[in-house]
């Protein structure tokens, strides 16, 4: 019996049959090379064909040539374009997958490489992020814009490609900066109403079919509801929506919010699955050709609910399939318990605008899965069940050495158990599971409740190569620890220590602000019982070196809970029962808290083995992407 009939089953894209309703969005790779199409592009879009998608959306593909969008970029705004598409095309249709292009023009969004002019948008509004204000772009300028739009589209028909996604979403760009009466504020035919906004889009649909047919498949993407005051609402989206299926659309790709309001666009972990599927299944009652949803459709059995349901006639899948290249395939082979789970932190995304290529935490190999077999096998012993030592153990077992892994407790997870306690966490339960799995269907011997010692290492396991992954501890400040009642935020996390009901914590990174939103009521409503928590950062800033909408959506969440922030402040004075900081050069007392928790960092667990390859945390701290991809990269060499 199939498990997932209605995602298994085809669908029918104008002129087009598609496999499946598994279809994998635009995720920008920067792995192009001047606009051109790598052999890495051709690998790393081929195996998620290879993996089972019904159907690939590139990602963001520019028109023309004087504004870039990322680094790695791919184009197609002349003909020297065309032979690497058609690699790429030939590539993703030996896997019976189609494939569309994400033409898109960055506008005010553009990168600021040097000799970049002023860069143009609908209206003297930019976003908030941008250093100077942009031109408005004049009604000729649009006529050509237009025009190459129509070029870029027929060159990926030229190469063999199925049809091409128009980016109108997030206040994104060009098109998707003329939707929005955010951004538009012109008074002319391409302003005003909502048909005056719509009128660049609907031109560049014209000019598309014109010269590319009706055999061409083509979707808008757009945002079902942008969530914001001022921004663009479902009931607009629903008329919008209309206007391009009678323009010739086939298909409508629903996704949400806008790039102003982080976190709206692209969820935080632990926000709720498809949050954008409301807006796609009001908008599918108003149309006759398909819709389709996007984010955080982390699991099959979401995605057939949401298709069974009636919710969307197609679920974008991506990030997974960045996880896990054959996500499609274990789903439809019911083994979804082997699917590598994509957490949602968005870590695959954060150094793509520093000119960095994606990458995933729990993926160090995003383009490809394959081991090489090690020509020299070995006995190695892996010491730690976090999660570097069990990614280390799975790859050496995987090149064919022997291994054991020993935990001195009685379970795998290391930190990362604790990790996956605070709120919105919970998904890290599942790496968890996977990895623990992966272990056992290889054949790693596990001894759990095993602390190592030099004496095993000298008898027992002399011969190995020991591979040393003990994690790390949390620091404690000494001199502060004579407050009435001190713990850290991981002794908090794991049950060993209990707070009161007024609480400092001294630390604002993702630690310090988990474990503070860990504690606090969950609305503040001023009930007698719910704890009053401080934190205190001597930065100016929560979560340095953190991003994205992960980091948005924790301190909102923080403020609405009433969580007092105390930024660029420093404890200088602790004693049984107060608490002194200096900020803006006064001190301040707090002579009422009942706690104080450390979330000042961790240092590296002492390593007793002489000769050991240490790894992970107790080689250098960092988060769980590091100590995987450290653990991953030696594993493969060993």
């Amino acid at each position: 019996m199939q498990l997932f009939p209605n995602l298994l089953s085809p669908i029918q894209i104008g002129k087009t049959t598609v496999k499946n309703r598994i279809f994998m969005p635009p995720l920008s790779t920067n792995l192009a090379e001047k606009g051109y199409v790598t052999d890495a592009l051709i690998e790393h879009y081929s195996n998620r064909a290879k993996g089972g998608v019904g159907l690939i959306i590139t990602e963001v593909t520019t028109v023309e040539p004087v504004y870039t969008y990322l680094p790695g970029d791919m184009s197609i705004y002349d003909d020297s374009y065309i032979p690497g598409w058609k690699k790429l095309v030939d590539a993703v249709h030996q896997y019976d997958t189609k494939i569309l292009s994400q033409l898109f023009h960055p506008a005010y969004m553009a990168f600021p490489i040097p000799g970049t002019p002023q860069l143009i948008a609908p209206s003297n509004v930019g976003p908030y992020y941008a250093k100077s204000a942009p031109r408005p772009v004049t009604v000729e300028e649009l006529h050509t814009i237009i025009k190459q739009f129509g070029d870029a589209a027929y060159r990926f028909k030229q190469a063999g490609g199925d049809g091409v996604e128009i980016q109108a979403a997030h206040a994104h760009g060009l098109l998707g900066g003329f939707l929005t009466p955010l951004y538009n504020k012109r008074t002319d035919e391409y302003g005003g109403d909502i048909n005056g906004r719509l009128r660049l889009t609907l031109e560049v649909i014209r000019e598309i079919r014109k010269r590319c047919g009706d055999d061409f498949v083509m979707d808008v993407r757009i945002s079902g509801d942008e969530y914001s005051d001022g921004g663009l609402t479902l009931n607009d989206m629903i008329y919008v929506s209309k206007q391009l299926e009678a323009a010739g659309v086939d298909f409508i790709h629903v996704s949400g919010g806008n790039t102003i309001k982080r976190g709206s666009s692209m969820p935080a972990p632990g926000t709720s699955p498809a949050p954008h599927a409301h807006a796609a299944e009001e908008i599918r009652r108003h149309l006759k050709i398909p819709v389709s949803t996007v984010a955080r459709i982390n699991e099959p059995w979401i995605a057939e609910e949401l298709i069974a349901n009636g919710k969307t006639d197609i679920c974008m899948i991506g990030r997974p399939n960045l996880c896990d290249s054959a996500f499609a395939n274990k789903a439809f082979a019911g083994k979804t318990e082997d699917i590598r789970p994509c957490i949602g932190c968005g870590r695959c995304l954060t150094g793509i605008m520093f000119g960095k290529p994606i990458s995933c935490t729990v993926n160090p190999s995003v383009q490809s899965d394959a081991v090489e077999p090690a020509a020299d096998k070995k006995k190695v012993l892996v010491i730690g069940g976090g999660p570097a030592g069990m990614e280390a153990a799975y790859i050496a077992k995987m090149r064919g050495h022997e291994v054991v892994l020993c935990e001195k407790t009685q379970e795998l997870g290391g930190l990362l158990r604790l990790a996956a306690v605070p709120i919105g966490k919970q998904e890290l339960c599942k790496v968890i599971q996977f990895m623990t799995r992966r272990l056992q269907n290889a054949g790693v011997e596990i001894r759990k409740n095993c602390e190592v010692t030099p004496d095993m290492i000298a008898a027992e396991f002399a011969g190995y190569e020991v591979l040393c992954t003990s994690g790390a501890k949390a620091k404690e400040i000494e001199a502060f620890r004579c407050f009435r009642q001190t713990m850290t935020a991981d002794d908090i996390l794991s049950g060993k220590g209990f707070p009161g009901r007024k609480v400092v914590i001294l630390g604002g990174g993702s630690v310090g602000c988990e474990t503070a939103d860990y504690l606090a009521p969950l609305i503040d409503d001023r009930f007698p019982a719910n704890r009053d928590v401080t934190v205190i950062e001597m930065t100016d800033a929560l979560m340095a070196g953190e991003g994205g909408a992960a980091k948005s959506v924790l301190t909102q969440r923080l403020m609405r809970k009433g969580v007092k922030i105390e930024l660029k402040s420093m404890v200088s004075k602790v004693d049984e029962t107060t608490i002194t900081y200096i900020k803006n050069g006064t001190a301040y007392v707090i002579d009422d808290a009942d706690t104080l928790v450390f979330a000042v960092g961790y240092t590296p667990a002492p390593v007793n083995f002489e000769g050991a390859h240490v790894l992970g945390d107790c080689n250098k701290v960092g988060n769980l992407k590091d100590a995987i991809a450290e653990a991953y990269a030696f594993a493969k060499n060993l």
